[in-house]
C-alpha cells in the first residue's frame, strides 16, 4: 500500500527540475554558443544576489552566427501525457526557446518559442505543445510523445544582434 500511495503521490506532485534561490550549484549547467558553428554569439550563466539565475549576453550574427543557450541535464524524469513545464522568470521583453530533450544523445530537440514581458511571470508549457526540431529545422514527426526527459534548455535565437538577460526562478514539471 506505501509503494502504490508513492506511486500516487509522484503522478500528483510537481518536480522542481531546477530552483536557481536554493543556493545550487551550477556544475550540471553548461553554456553553449553559436562559436561551435563558427558564430561570435556569447552567453553566460550565473546566480544573481538576490538567488536567481542570469542568463545574458550578446548575440552575434557574424560568421552565420545567431544563438546563444544554457543546457541543463537531469537524471530520466518520468513525465505523463499531461505533464506540463512551468517557468518562473523575468524577461527582459525578448523572446526565447525552452528545449526538451528525452535522451542527450538524440539529434532533436523538442522546442517552443515564449514571449516575456518585463515582469516576473509564469509560463506554463504542456509538453505535448514542443514540436520536433533540429539546427532550426522542423522536423516531420510527432510532438513531444515521450515517457521521460532527462534535458532541457533555454535559448535566444532572434535573428538579430542584440543584447539579453533572462532572469530564471525555479523550473517545475507539473504532472
Amino acid at each position: 500500500m506505501n509503494a502504490l500511495f508513492l506511486t500516487i503521490a509522484m503522478l500528483t506532485s510537481s518536480i522542481t527540475l531546477f530552483d536557481f534561490s536554493a543556493g545550487l550549484n551550477l556544475d550540471r549547467w553548461a553554456v553553449v554558443n553559436d562559436g561551435v558553428m563558427g558564430g561570435l554569439s556569447k552567453g553566460a550563466l550565473e546566480i544573481t544576489g538576490e538567488g536567481h539565475g542570469r542568463f545574458s549576453g550578446t548575440v552575434s550574427l557574424e560568421n552565420y552566427g545567431g544563438f546563444t543557450s544554457i543546457r541543463y541535464a537531469v537524471a530520466d524524469i518520468a513525465v505523463n501525457e499531461g505533464s506540463k513545464i512551468q517557468l518562473s522568470i523575468k524577461g527582459d521583453g525578448k523572446d526565447y526557446q525552452f528545449r526538451v530533450k528525452h535522451k542527450a544523445r538524440d539529434y532533436q530537440s523538442y522546442i517552443t518559442t515564449f514571449s516575456t514581458t518585463g515582469a516576473w511571470e509564469t509560463i506554463e508549457i504542456p509538453l505535448i505543445d514542443l514540436y520536433p526540431s533540429w539546427r532550426g529545422q522542423k522536423l516531420d514527426m510527432p510532438n513531444f510523445d515521450r515517457s521521460s526527459i532527462n534535458e532541457f534548455t533555454f535559448l535566444i535565437a532572434n535573428k538579430r544582434n542584440e543584447t539579453f538577460e533572462l532572469l530564471i526562478d525555479k523550473v517545475v514539471l507539473v504532472p
